[in-house]
């Protein structure tokens, strides 16, 4: 039995996707940005997917401008609205907890100039909203906090921080990092108050190198790549047709089922969770409540390096994560998040995340389960010789 619980670094495709990618590669290949009958197929493709991007957000279609994933998007976000909007003020608002593509952004910004306040989060890894509201100030021009932690699965208060921050000021752009969360729940940006949002292609069972960012329509935004001029000149570039299309299949796939899926995503968590609790010297660090995503349980082995485990697990067919996928195989690399949330270091040097889709089944956890309680006690007898 192969086992991949690996989902938060990347998702398998959905059949109907890589099909209809290799249709587009293959017979439909043109550029959308010519004006001959090839062009007209493949700009056909851009029309299905911001309308099936838009439908399902509740947007306008003007409002999307693809990207090569998450990382670009929340670049062109960050560093396009602080450029644009540094007139306005320079104070930027974030957490601790934030995926790297938003951290290292953060820090690039401050290089620039620009304050950048970090809130910090509970044990759960949650944000204060009272902590939110003391940090805004006359000069804020913008608020980043991700939907859906990547490591621990924290949720955050989207809708009540975006209220928030309007009812402070309906200047502040407020951005949401909704990679992790988007397709595993409701996101609708006007009714939360979202006007920046970021998505990518490979975590919803789409394909790698393509997602979107929705951009309110009136946010000034600075481009961050120059060229032809393509989406508004917010993002110049031949467009990607056929991973678009393919997001948007996942897109559409992933919402006509969303309620069975969380449901099932819900019951794979709290059967897991039940079983990492009867492993001796396990602690779950991820909120397993409501301010918890379905799909994600991060755990800390005591006396066992991830790593050890990680390839214990995987010399049993079982795939699961050491951490973020972007921060893995750093030298003496240490979770921001794991920190921030209080772990220390034992913690955090023998933490595991485990991450769930809509193709894992209860077998294979029962699986992982069973070989864990089998290899942990070995591996600990090892460790303490």
């Amino acid at each position: 039995m192969e086992v991949y619980l690996d989902n938060s670094a990347t998702t398998k495709c959905f059949p109907e996707v890589a099909e209809l990618m290799k249709k587009i590669m293959l017979e439909e290949y043109g550029n959308s940005s010519s004006l001959h009958k090839k062009g007209l197929e493949a700009e056909s493709y851009l029309r299905y997917a911001k309308d099936i991007i838009a439908r399902n957000l509740k947007i306008n279609e003007k409002e999307l401008v693809f990207t090569s994933g998450g990382t670009e998007a929340n670049n062109l976000a960050l560093v396009g609205c602080a450029f644009a909007n540094a007139r306005t003020g320079r104070h930027l608002i974030t957490t601790k907890i934030e995926h790297p593509a938003v951290e290292q952004t953060m820090k690039y910004l401050e290089q620039e100039g620009f304050r950048v306040t970090y809130l910090p989060v509970s044990k759960n890894g949650v944000i204060s909203l009272t902590d939110l509201k003391k940090a805004i100030n006359h000069d804020t021009i913008l608020v980043s906090i991700m939907h859906t932690n990547n490591e621990i699965g924290s949720l955050q208060p989207i809708a009540e921080a975006g209220l928030l921050i309007k009812e402070l000021n309906p200047q502040i752009i407020f951005h949401v990092d909704a990679v992790q969360g988007f397709g595993k729940c409701q996101i609708f940006p006007n009714r939360m108050n979202i006007d920046l949002l970021t998505v990518s292609g490979h975590k919803i069972h789409g394909p790698k190198g393509v997602g979107f960012l929705y951009a309110e329509e009136k946010v000034k935004i600075h481009p961050i790549s120059f060229g032809g001029n393509q989406q508004r000149g917010l993002r110049s570039g031949t467009l990607n047709v056929p991973g678009i299309a393919g997001m948007a299949k996942a897109i559409e796939i992933n919402y006509q089922n969303m309620a069975k899926n969380i449901e099932k995503l819900n019951e794979l968590k709290s059967y897991f969770a039940a079983g990492l609790k009867g492993l001796p010297e396990t602690t779950i660090n991820s909120p397993l409540d409501e301010k918890g995503a379905s799909h994600i349980i991060n755990a800390s082995f005591a006396g066992i390096k991830s790593e050890v485990l990680l390839h214990a697990l995987e010399a049993k067919n079982i795939f699961v994560s050491a951490g973020s996928a972007c921060s893995a195989g750093k030298a003496n690399h240490q979770s921001a998040t794991l920190k921030a949330i209080g772990l220390n270091k034992g913690e955090i040097e023998s933490a595991i995340r485990f991450s769930f889709s809509y193709y894992t089944e209860m077998e294979e956890l029962s699986y992982t389960l069973q070989t864990m309680y089998d290899i942990i006690p070995m591996l600990r007898k090892y460790v303490k010789r």
